[in-house]
């Protein structure tokens, strides 16, 4: 049986960190070729990390991401590797662009699969298919590649292409194997949401099938600012069928034996031999390679990793998000404001498990409202999680400052400005313990409160990364049950999670005395804020039209207060950062 042997490396690479990302690739190079592979495939971008942003717009960047690439061409031999990285003019020779995708005087720069073998570099390819939508702006610094290499390697026609290149019906892959292509290497820096594992393996087993060829996925890990990427790289056979899986939220090696030679059966049972004279095929580039000796080695046993249910896969994502935020900033300690309430709860033990106990610092900062059960159940959280505390008292800075304030306040109420100080002081506080320990600040509000503005600028929203903030509060809950289904013991005292949420910024207070109740508020949120739904759709959907007119007015109105908060980890298709992008000055009246 003809196969072909793929190993795949599923790396964890720093944006900007090309000496590292080199070094991680070269290390990963070893070990992969242990396998004795006919072929190591890395990720999208692997040499700049994805996405590399406004560094592409450096000319000195591109050309260091090249000489990073060229040390790795020199330690690749006796077997071919596709490594992405940032290619300039020679994946787009002979095929200019057809219409002008540059600014004037900028370089032209492809997101780029450079396919190395014997200490050389063979061919390279560029992503045809530039995503500009959601968190992706390719289009901002790269120009689509034209060519269409086919390289048969040890005797299988191997055919690369990039990322969403392959989401596309009509994309290269339909090109490549009419072209004679048994197997499609796509090299991928896919980000986390919701439900987008599952997704993306029904779009792959839909593009193998479909055209007849053997489809392997290798995608990028670990986090990235707002993005998480969750690895799960795959192999789908001819058929569509699964054959392999690599591991969620983690590094990790998959060696796969191809059978090639089931696709040439499948082909030409289904009479779809290609033909050398056809227009596509006369359109790719082919080339021949062989990688060395004939290598005897034993036949292997795919791995098939078991995806996570998808309330799992959410908590790993927030995980890796703070774990990889933190350490690739620099920082090695957290702090976090407990207030006794559901989110900071959450958050501590998110931290906890990405960081360590020893490395998450809480800091609980009562005020004249705050409730004898708060404190009880923030020094039981506490406790539970293991981690240390700092009491700071702002009753009497709170007092302090309505003492400044007073004469300026005179002959008007009592009213929000006062709940805000309180935040304010926390937040003050929080701020004066980063500068001098030198931690980070990770904030608590969640996603239903930053959408509706339910959070105090320069208060709770203070600090230096919001690790829920596109977690909706219904979601909140359901991720403190689960991370309390784990371990021998529940990290999260019962009653933190069976409590009314409350700010605890005046007597009394409930956060239902200000918004609608969270299974009400989080469906017209994921309306309005994820699928743009308009009032009269939701109304069509069974809302009230009252209460939909209002959540619209404080989503519509806290745009200004989203714009400066802190970047949060992204885990729903629509999150609040770069795939939310709305005006703050906006006299639109749609809604």
């Amino acid at each position: 049986m003809r196969t072909f042997r793929i190993a795949m490396v599923q790396m964890n690479p720093t944006v900007g960190d090309l000496d590292g990302n080199a070094r991680r690739i070269l290390r990963w190079l070893r070990e992969a070729r242990k396998a004795k592979p006919d072929l190591i495939a890395f990720p999208e971008l692997a040499i700049t990390g994805y996405p590399p942003e406004d560094l592409l717009l450096k000319p000195k960047f591109v050309e260091d991401n090249r000489r990073v690439l060229n040390e790795i061409v020199r330690a690749v031999r006796h077997v071919a590797a596709i490594v992405g990285y940032v290619g300039q003019g020679e994946s787009a020779a002979h095929h200019p662009p057809a219409f002008p995708v540059v600014a004037p005087g900028r370089h032209e720069i492809y997101n780029a699969a450079a396919v190395l073998a014997e200490g050389r570099l063979v061919t390279t390819y560029a992503k045809r298919h530039l995503p500009n939508y959601g968190v992706f702006d390719e289009s901002r610094y790269f120009i689509p590649g034209r060519r269409l290499p086919l390289v048969t390697i040890n005797g299988t026609a191997v055919a690369v292409n990039i990322c969403e290149d392959i989401w596309l019906p009509n994309g290269p892959t339909r090109r490549q194997a009419a072209a004679g292509a048994e197997v499609i290497v796509n090299i991928n820096a896919s980000p986390f949401h919701l439900g987008k594992s599952r997704s993306r393996e029904q779009m792959l087993a839909i593009r193998a099938r479909d055209n007849g060829v053997i489809v392997t996925y290798t995608n990028m890990v670990g986090g990235q600012d707002e993005l998480v990427f969750d690895g799960h790289s795959v192999v789908v056979d001819h058929a569509g069928e699964l054959v392999a899986r690599a591991k969620g939220f983690e590094e990790d090696l998959l060696v796969v034996d191809l059978n090639v030679e089931a696709v040439a059966r499948s082909r030409a049972g289904a009479g779809r031999t290609p033909r050398a004279e056809s227009a596509v095929a006369m359109s790719v580039e082919r080339l021949a390679l062989r990688t060395g000796p004939s290598k005897k080695r034993a036949r292997l046993i795919a791995t098939v990793e078991p995806l996570a249910d998808p309330l799992d896969e959410v908590y790993e994502a927030l995980t890796v998000g703070v774990r990889d935020y933190v350490k690739k900033n620099g920082f090695r300690h957290v702090l976090i404001g407990l207030s006794g309430g559901i989110d900071s709860a959450l958050t501590a033990a998110i931290a906890v498990d990405a960081l360590g106990a020893d490395n998450v610092l809480g800091v609980f900062m009562p005020s004249p409202y705050t409730s004898r059960e708060s404190r009880e159940d923030t020094i039981e959280l506490v406790r539970r999680l293991a981690i240390r505390m700092k009491t700071l008292s702002i009753t009497p800075t709170f007092k302090t400052y309505l003492r400044t304030l007073d004469g300026a306040f005179a002959d008007t109420k009592v009213d929000t400005t006062e709940e805000n100080l309180q935040a304010r002081i926390r937040g003050n506080l929080l701020m004066a313990l980063s500068n001098k320990f030198d931690h980070l600040v990770l904030t608590t509000g969640n996603k239903s409160e930053m959408s509706v503005g339910y959070a105090t600028l320069y208060g709770d929203m203070a600090g230096g990364f919001a690790v829920i903030k596109d977690v909706p509060k219904t979601m909140v809950y359901e991720l403190a049950h689960r991370r309390n289904r784990r371990g021998a013991h529940p990290v999260i005292p019962k009653r933190i999670i069976d409590r009314a949420p409350t700010a605890e910024l005046r007597a009394d207070q409930k956060d239902e005395d200000s918004l609608p109740p969270y299974p009400v508020l989080d469906p017209i949120l994921k309306a309005y804020v994820e699928d743009d739904r308009s009032v009269e759709e939701m109304v069509d959907m069974g809302f009230d039209r009252k209460t939909v007119l209002r959540v619209v007015a404080l989503v519509d109105h806290s745009e200004y207060k989203r714009r400066q908060a802190p970047i949060g980890i992204k885990i729903t298709h629509r999150g609040l950062g770069k795939d939310r992008r709305m005006p703050i000055t906006n006299g639109y009246q749609g809604t």
